[in-house]
């Protein structure tokens, strides 16, 4: 499935700071940065299942944020971009096997 995945992680600490940097590399392991604190992932359930653990694990529940928006397969014919065009065609061989 195709996910959209953006965050918002305090950063007015060291220790946000930290997790803000966490949080960016474990998302780099799945998908594709398309804006600062915004992915597009392509992976299957386990994969998401793990993801989120990972995500979890890491996040202030009381001062960030994940969002995780499904897409689905037909993703592309919904798509508009505006401004600058990166093209994106994430194949499952690019992502993590787990």
């Amino acid at each position: 499935m195709y996910i959209l995945l953006t965050y918002d992680i305090n950063t007015e600490t060291t220790k946000g700071q930290k997790r803000l940097s966490k949080v960016a590399k474990t998302c780099e392991k799945y998908g594709v940065r398309v804006q600062n604190s915004v992915f597009e992932i392509n992976a299957d359930s386990a994969q998401l299942t793990i993801l989120k653990a990972s995500l979890d694990a890491i996040i202030d529940d009381e001062t960030d944020s994940i969002r995780i928006y499904k897409l689905g397969k037909s993703y592309q014919a919904d798509l508009t971009i505006l401004g600058r065009r990166q093209v994106i065609e994430p194949v499952q061989d690019d992502m993590l096997d787990l």
